[in-house]
C-alpha cells in the first residue's frame, strides 16, 4: 500500500511539471484520500447476573484454596499468623503457671497439649466447613455484585463476612466441638481450668476462669478462613493468571477497566 501511494504521488507530480502554474504547487498541499476503517464493535455491558456469577466463582475458588491450605496437618499449628494460642484468660496467666514449679509440674504439659489439640481441632473442622461455606456463597444475592467487583481488594470477602458470619458460626461451632472431642482436648483442658481456679490466690485472680473453648476456637478458625479467602480474592484481582475461567477473566477485566477509568 505504501509503495502504491508513493507511485501515485510521483505520477501526480510528474503530471504537474508540464501544467504551467500547477507545476509550482507544493506536494504538501496535496490531500490524498485516507482509508476509513469501520468502528470497532463495543463490548457488551456486564450484566448483573454475570457479575454475580463471576463473584461467586471467585469466592468459591478462594474458599476452596483457603480451606485446602488450612485443613492440612500444621495448617494452623505451623502458621505463625493463624496458630491458636491459649484463651486470653489463661494466656494472661501462662507465664505465672510456667514460672511456678508446682503448677508447671501439674499442668505445664497439659497447656502444650491443649494448644496442640485446639489447632488440630481447627484443622479438622475447616475441612468439614467447606460445604457450609460454599452454600452460603451460592445463596448470595446478585444485588451488590457490581459494587463489590469494583470495590477493590477485599471487597467481596468483607461483604461475604458481614452477611454470613452469624450463620457460619452457628453451623461451624458444632463441627469445632466434635473436632475438639475427637482430639480429646477436654482430657487436658478440664484439669487446666480446675487447677487454675483452685489456685486463684497464687495466680493473683479473684474470679474463676470459665472460657468457652468452642466459641474461642470457632472465632479463631473463622478469622483464619476469611483471611485466606481475602488473600485468594486479592490474588485474582491482582494477577490475571489467577483468572482460570472465561467468566472470571471477563468479570475481573471489567472491574479493572472500571477502576482504571475512575483513577486516571
Amino acid at each position: 500500500m505504501r509503495k502504491f501511494a508513493f507511485l501515485l504521488v510521483t505520477a501526480i507530480a510528474a503530471t504537474f511539471q508540464g501544467c504551467g502554474p500547477l507545476a509550482n504547487l507544493p506536494l504538501s498541499d496535496l490531500s490524498l484520500p485516507t482509508a476509513q476503517l469501520p468502528p470497532l464493535p463495543s463490548q457488551p455491558k456486564l450484566s448483573q447476573e454475570e457479575a454475580g456469577s463471576g463473584l461467586k466463582e471467585a469466592l468459591i475458588k478462594g474458599v476452596g484454596s483457603g480451606t485446602e491450605k488450612l485443613q492440612q496437618t500444621g495448617g494452623f499449628s505451623q502458621n505463625a499468623q493463624y496458630k491458636i494460642l491459649l484463651t486470653p484468660e489463661i494466656q494472661s496467666l501462662e507465664s505465672k503457671i510456667r514460672g511456678n514449679s508446682l503448677l508447671n509440674a501439674a499442668i505445664g504439659k497439659e497447656l502444650d497439649k491443649a494448644i496442640a489439640a485446639m489447632n488440630q481441632g481447627a484443622e479438622m473442622a475447616t475441612a468439614k466447613a467447606m460445604p457450609i461455606f460454599k452454600n452460603a456463597v451460592q445463596q448470595m444475592s446478585f444485588r451488590d455484585a457490581l459494587n463489590i467487583l469494583t470495590g477493590g481488594n477485599g471487597a467481596a470477602t468483607q461483604y461475604l463476612k458481614s452477611n454470613t458470619t452469624t450463620e457460619l458460626t452457628a453451623a461451624f461451632q458444632p463441627e469445632i466441638k466434635t473436632a475438639l472431642e475427637t482430639v480429646s482436648i477436654y482430657q487436658y483442658w478440664t484439669p487446666i481450668v480446675n487447677t487454675i481456679n483452685r489456685n486463684k490466690k497464687v495466680l493473683g485472680i479473684t474470679q474463676d476462669v470459665q472460657p468457652n473453648l468452642e466459641s474461642y476456637v470457632t472465632e479463631k478458625t473463622l478469622f483464619a478462613l476469611f483471611a485466606e479467602i481475602e488473600t485468594q480474592e486479592n490474588l485474582i484481582r491482582k494477577d490475571p493468571v489467577q483468572r482460570s475461567s472465561d467468566l472470571l477473566k471477563r468479570v475481573f477485566d471489567y472491574a479493572d477497566n472500571k477502576q482504571n477509568s475512575s483513577n486516571p
